[in-house]
């Protein structure tokens, strides 16, 4: 796929040596591609992304994989900090209120299979920005077709499954629950049931236990912990 080189100043080294196992998807929130663009190259927003898709389906390389973007923040996966360190980062022209363009819906495809193909790395690895971090973040938000995007190999969607412990479940696909049900289930709800409500119901229970049984993490984190993560600075 052609994709436009813009360089971005905002970003540096992997920690530890870390390569990439996760994919992160964003949108821009802003009113156009290059309002983001100007604020993902601008130094002083000290953001950035790896890519970013307009919704005319223009892919733009702002930071090479092998560094380090600035787009998650603060966040956990799976029991792990740090996912600027993890992941590579796509953010999606969408001010947040209305659904994805189709050329930018296309583009994403030919970019994600190619990420995920070149790192070796399997559907479950690609996440939206609320799923690790649903205290701070609704992106990519409820328009997001993750069900489209899994019938093309390229996130996962499950089958529901025996109902168990919802947040236990959770915690098996990676979310973090030290932050509480409340928030897991608007993460959940934000990907897998974007038009339910309410309290958590029997519906939501069958799929959290499908997300655990087919798609498990490597989960490192006790599932009892309840104690914030480790603050690592706003979006570095």
């Amino acid at each position: 796929m052609d994709i436009e080189d813009r360089s971005s100043p905002n970003y540096n080294a992997r920690r530890g040596g870390l390569a990439p196992s996760l994919v992160v998807l964003h949108y821009t929130a802003m009113g156009s591609a290059d309002a983001a663009l100007e604020k993902l190259c601008d130094e002083t927003s000290e953001v950035s992304a790896h890519y970013l898709i307009s919704k005319d389906g223009a892919v733009f390389r702002l930071v090479e994989e092998a560094h380090r973007a600035w787009h998650a923040g603060e966040g956990r996966w799976a029991g792990r900090e740090d996912v600027n360190s993890r992941s590579i980062g796509i953010e999606l022209d969408n001010d947040g209120t209305c659904a994805f363009d189709a050329p930018l819906m296309e583009a994403l495809e030919v970019l994600l299979a190619d990420i995920l193909l070149r790192h070796s790395l399997p559907a479950k690895a690609v996440l939206a920005h609320s799923d690790f971090a649903p205290e701070r973040k609704a992106d990519p938000g409820r328009n997001f077709d993750w069900h489209h995007l899994a019938k093309k190999g390229l996130s996962v969607w499950p089958e529901a499954a025996l109902k168990g412990d919802f947040m236990r479940n959770a915690a098996s696909f990676g979310y973090p629950i030290e932050l509480g049900e409340k928030l897991v289930l608007e993460a959940f709800r934000q990907r897998f049931r974007p038009m339910a409500s309410g309290p958590l119901d029997p519906a939501d229970r069958a799929m959290m236990s499908g997300l655990a049984r087919q798609f498990p993490a490597d989960v490192t984190e006790r599932f009892g912990r309840r104690t914030p993560s480790r603050p690592i600075g706003l979006e570095s």
